[in-house]
């Protein structure tokens, strides 16, 4: 699931839906992450230009939450990593 979460929007409500009965921690973590990164993709959008450029940096911040799943470990996405963990703990 925590991969699952990774691929699109659509892999993310899949994994959403499917952690939703048997919660599992590591799937847990990496909706939350996925669903911050996903929120500043899309306000980064409203952003000519520099919001590009910005985007560009959400991707390498995909791919270490990405690299994080893979291996089954719980790494933090720099920076706002900890603070997606705080604001949607509830997920």
């Amino acid at each position: 699931m925590a991969i699952i979460a990774h691929i699109t929007l659509i892999g993310w409500i899949i994994a959403l839906v499917m952690n939703n009965g048997n919660k599992n921690e590591l799937a847990s973590f990496y909706i939350r992450q996925m669903l911050g990164l996903m929120i500043i993709s899309f306000l980064l959008y409203f952003i000519p230009l520099v919001g590009w450029v910005l985007n560009l940096g959400l991707i390498a911040l995909w791919v270490i939450s990405l690299i994080g799943a893979l291996e089954g470990q719980k790494k933090l996405v720099p920076i706002v990593g900890e603070y997606f963990q705080d604001w949607f703990k509830s997920l």
